[in-house]
């Protein structure tokens, strides 16, 4: 590892790993404001980091300190190569030093005109290859796992690079029931409250004023997915989002729809369906049904893929504890 300028070190038994760094310039930045990027480190894999000048000491079992050896590697090559480095980036760094030697591949990022997206949980990193493999995604899995904002991130990466022609964003507008005719406003007005995950991904991905111009173009689509009914969307990448809350006739509507030069991905979380009570999912049935087709891939993410902030995952854990039968809990419908 020379050639990155980090030298291993690492000792033998309780001895403490040695690292040491070529580029001081970069070590407030790998270090952390007020060191909270080792300390998170040290929070997560259970060791000791000490630092002077450019050495830094790794001390704990001997699995912990190579899990932060490498970890430390990826976060200080990331710098190395001009991208800061975030907590997220560092709480990601340590997920994948668990299942590989290496840092994400360069295969894993994602770049848009906004910022370069890499994969922060092997379970991402899955995702984002079977985006790249195949014509049809299934992404389950919970709230902050990723799974519509990295289908987005594709989509718009295809979209600059020429890929393809077109974005077409959908989601099932369930939760507005038969109140969606109540509502103020036009038709748009009304759906928009309903699509708004969808454009704040968009505008992450994208400047402002892009955003609109394509908007206003089409080659950007954001409409609920009724508005997919009879259509062949051909050399586009087609998002569906909040997949669960689709009947099983919705589902085989809007899959029917992909056309020549297409990709879909179908996004959702079977744990949060707000059909009504006895109503069978459409994503649920696709599961079952689309399960052994070729050239279909399906990703399950889980909480260990959620990559918001770090109490958000805490919270999340909270809540499934609470609800958990066995625990004795309360059932969430309760």
């Amino acid at each position: 590892m020379s050639g990155d300028g980090l030298v291993d070190g690492r000792g033998a038994g309780p001895r403490p790993a040695q690292m040491h760094f070529d580029d001081n310039s970069l070590l407030p930045a790998l270090f952390g404001r007020h060191d909270e990027h080792l300390v998170e480190i040290e929070r997560m894999l259970d060791v000791k980091l000490r630092y002077r000048g450019n050495r830094l000491e790794i001390a704990g079992a001997e699995a912990s300190r190579a899990l932060a050896d490498r970890a430390i590697t990826s976060l200080y090559r990331q710098l190395k190569e001009g991208r800061e480095v975030v907590p997220a980036d560092v709480q990601a760094a340590v997920r994948m030093a668990a299942v590989s030697d290496e840092p994400p591949a360069p295969g894993q990022a994602i770049s848009t005109r906004r910022r370069r997206i890499t994969a922060r949980s092997p379970g991402q990193a899955g995702y984002l290859a079977a985006l790249d493999q195949h014509e049809l995604v299934f992404a389950l899995g919970p709230a902050g796992s990723g799974k519509t904002y990295l289908a987005v991130a594709k989509a718009v990466a295809l979209l600059l690079e020429g890929r393809v022609d077109r974005i077409i964003l959908s989601r099932p507008a369930v939760e507005a029931g038969e109140r969606l005719g109540f509502l103020p406003g036009d038709l748009q007005e009304k759906i928009n409250p309903y699509l708004r995950p969808l454009y704040d991904a968009l505008y992450d991905m994208l400047p402002a004023d892009q955003v609109a111009r394509r908007l206003a173009s089409g080659e950007i689509e954001v409409a609920p997915l009724a508005f997919m009914r009879g259509r062949t969307l051909a050399n586009a990448f087609v998002i569906l989002d909040e997949a669960q809350n689709t009947t099983p006739v919705q589902m085989k509507m809007f899959l029917t729809r992909l056309g020549e030069s297409s990709r879909m991905a179908v996004t959702g979380d079977l744990s949060q369906i707000d059909l009504p009570r006895g109503a069978r999912s459409g994503l649920q049935d696709a599961v079952e049904i689309l399960g052994k087709v070729e050239g279909v891939a399906f990703i399950r993410l889980t909480d260990a893929d959620m990559v918001r902030h770090p109490l958000v995952t805490r919270v999340v854990k909270a809540y499934d504890a609470f609800e958990d039968p066995a625990r004795g809990r309360p059932d969430a419908g309760s």
